[in-house]
């Protein structure tokens, strides 16, 4: 479970984060939406401690980023927006590399990536070097590195960007299998067939505060729309919010 508290971030004169609270829960997934400038990547950054807060917390599991940010880096599979592959590594090798950082042991390690490379049909480029690769397969590895020792919480940051109509197709079923193995899923997307198919509770944030925080249908009900794309643009719009 990620529990978020009072987030505050600013560069500056600019106020990116204003008060940011949410909870996303194991066995759920969690949308966290917004337009550009929102705050929402930043917030995102925050989750996975490559930034610190200016006040607040993120709490992962129970403990807080700011004080065992190393426990907390264990607890989470992130998948963030710039995929970070070592070009010259291949899929296997890019994988096994993140494995030996979080300290997992070599013969578990082989089980789980064989698993993940299964999985996520990597079979055809595992042992192909990462340079040259298609946008799909460096999202695939880029997500079998970010769960290679397991962990419970997940973070995933435009995970079906790019991808053709197939492979967007399986990364929603691979986040829906996540979710049934009973781990947090946080993720963020602009495409709102996908949200409205796979969230449970959608976070919307806008001028780095939280304007929404709510299930699909509810956020339709309370703006009178049954598109989920409309009840966005109305939340947006009102600058007023529905947040629980």
């Amino acid at each position: 479970m990620i529990q978020v508290e009072n987030l505050h971030k600013s560069f500056g004169e600019i106020r990116a984060v204003a008060g940011v609270s949410f909870s996303a829960r194991d066995g759920e997934i969690t949308g966290l939406l917004g337009p550009n400038g929102a705050g929402k990547t930043t917030t995102l950054r925050m989750l996975y401690t490559l930034m610190r807060p200016d006040t607040g917390r993120v709490l992962v599991d129970g403990i807080d980023a700011s004080v065992d940010s190393l426990a907390v880096r264990k607890r989470l599979g992130v998948l963030p927006d710039a995929r970070g592959l070592y070009k010259h590594l291949t899929a296997r090798e890019n994988i096994d590399y993140f494995a030996r950082l979080q300290g997992v042991p070599a013969d578990e390690a082989e089980r789980r990536r064989e698993a993940l490379v299964r999985v996520l049909e990597m079979g055809a480029f595992a042992n192909r070097r990462a340079e040259g690769f298609s946008q799909g397969q460096r999202v695939k590895t880029a997500i079998a590195r970010a769960l290679i020792h397991d962990p419970k919480n997940v973070l995933l940051d435009e995970p079906t960007n790019g991808l053709d109509v197939m492979a967007t197709r399986r990364m929603r079923q691979f986040m829906r299998d996540l979710r049934g193995e009973g781990r947090c899923v946080v993720f963020s997307s602009h495409i709102m067939q996908e949200v409205a198919q796979l969230c449970d509770r959608i976070v919307v944030i806008a001028g780095g505060r939280v304007i929404a925080d709510e299930s699909p249908e509810a956020l339709r009900q309370q703006t009178g729309e049954s598109n989920l794309e409309e009840a966005f643009v109305k939340i947006i719009g009102s600058g007023e919010g529905l947040a629980a």
